[in-house]
């Protein structure tokens, strides 16, 4: 949930403080790059290697959904020279800070704006929020190794349009990293399509519409994607109960950084084994000590799948 006034007044105490910053030029051979969550962050810094520096807001560890930038952030969006962000609804801050921050020549990119997008799902068994307006379009968009190759060429446009000088050498990095993602789709693929069964079963949020989309699976899960809520109906508790069982399906997922409660009461009423599904929204502190990178996370989800299908 975005807090408006905190943001506005950050701004404002920046702007008194005449902390405008060194403009928005490359620095010597380094593009400045910043992004709001990990994929674009790392997306980034395998297409534009070291020619660019690359800052992510929403730092390892924190939940992207409850983010709220500090004035270091906020100074950072102003002075980079590429913005990326996702769009969705838990990075409704982002609008606040370019309606206000002072205009540029940094280059600002909408990801969502890249890639056809699909709406949330309120699907049958759900606890929903009940002030809930609308449904908003789905944000995870990365989910989809199709999407991650949208996304990437549009980085490597913009990086191109920063610093044309470097042009082969990001258009190179991107077919080199193009190729690993066509890898992993048609792991994927092979996967999901060879498999005996066609479920998920999530004790947690949803965030995994795309992936879903492309490999023809169905799901079952307690709360949508972008979902605040933490406690489960006794109806939608009862509701994956009986999937499990009725379908024999073997795993329960739950997400990253996830206390995996639900999931262990689910697992504990029907034998179900619990397993990670990662969303790659953000990395854990563990996995950014390590470094992973986007393709090792998708690289375990590959296991947990062909775990979770068989």
């Amino acid at each position: 949930m975005l807090k408006r006034f905190p943001v506005l007044l950050l701004i404002l105490l920046i702007s008194l403080a005449g902390c405008t910053g060194p403009g928005n030029s490359p620095q010597g051979d380094t593009i400045s790059v910043v992004t709001t969550i990990f994929p674009p962050y790392d997306f980034a810094r395998v297409i534009g290697g070291e020619s660019v520096t690359v800052t992510q807001l929403v730092r390892p560890g924190m939940e992207c959904h409850t983010f709220d930038p500090s004035p270091a952030d906020i100074l950072a969006v102003q002075n980079c020279n590429l913005f990326l962000y996702i769009g969705g609804e838990s990075e409704a801050w982002v609008d606040t800070i370019l309606e206000a921050v002072p205009d540029s020549n940094r280059v600002v990119l909408r990801l969502m704006d890249s890639v056809e997008c699909l709406e949330e799902e309120d699907r049958e068994g759900m606890t929903i929020q009940e002030t809930r307006e609308e449904k908003e379009e789905d944000e995870h968009i990365w989910t989809s190794p199709r999407n991650c190759q949208i996304l990437c060429k549009t980085i490597a446009d913009a990086l191109c349009r920063i610093c044309p000088e470097r042009e082969t050498e990001y258009r190179n990095r991107l077919s080199d990293y193009l190729e690993r993602l066509d890898e992993l789709d048609g792991l994927l693929r092979s996967v999901t399509e060879q498999s005996i069964r066609k479920t998920l079963v999530f004790g947690d949020r949803f965030p995994f519409r795309y992936l879903c989309n492309d490999y023809s699976l169905s799901y079952w899960a307690a709360f949508p994607g972008c979902a605040a809520e933490t406690e489960p109906s006794p109806a939608t508790m009862a509701f994956l109960i009986e999937k499990i069982r009725a379908e024999q399906i073997p795993v329960v997922f739950s997400i990253e950084m996830s206390n995996q409660k639900v999931a262990d009461a689910i697992a504990a009423e029907t034998g179900a084994a619990v397993l990670t599904l990662h969303s790659c929204h953000n990395r854990t502190l563990d996995e950014a000590k390590a470094d992973l990178s986007f393709l090792d996370l998708m690289n375990r989800n590959l296991d947990a799948l062909r775990t979770a299908l068989n």
